[in-house]
């Protein structure tokens, strides 16, 4: 589902018109971001969690020539998914 999808559906299950749905999705979206950037974690009780998480540096492999890389360290968004979520889905 994308976007455009998702605020057709969540206009049709609240009244809201799609651009007032297009308008809440983006908001989220962006108010998930604002917390990631301070490092900080977003929970959703039943749906999940959205966190910070670190790799560290490594050796990597260029699969083309074989040469050996070195990957550095990074952060990246995590998501765990919360219960009834993971009972919605198995």
């Amino acid at each position: 589902m994308r976007k455009p999808e998702l605020a057709a559906a969540i206009a049709d299950k609240t009244g809201l018109t799609r651009e007032k749905a297009s308008e809440v999705i983006t908001a989220f979206t962006d108010q998930i971001s604002a917390a990631a950037s301070r490092g900080e974690d977003t929970t959703l009780i039943g749906f999940g969690t959205f966190n910070i998480r670190t790799r560290e540096a490594r050796d990597g492999r260029n699969p083309q020539t074989g040469a050996t890389i070195k990957i550095p360290a990074s952060k990246t968004v995590g998501f765990k998914a919360g219960k009834a979520l993971k009972e919605s889905v198995g």
